[in-house]
């Protein structure tokens, strides 16, 4: 993990935590918050964050 971020995925320790137990909304934010953390590192986004 890089900065508290999987490197593969980019989401934190709480997100990877809480993935399995949060509902379709919540994953959608956590996804919202991958793509702007891509984003702003200049990484294009993946078929798993799409």
């Amino acid at each position: 993990m890089e900065a508290g971020l999987c490197i593969g995925c980019q989401r934190s320790l709480d997100e990877i935590t809480r993935w399995a137990n949060v509902d379709d909304d919540g994953k959608r934010l956590i996804l919202a918050a991958v793509a702007q953390r891509r984003s702003s590192a200049g990484k294009k986004p993946t078929d798993a964050a799409a």
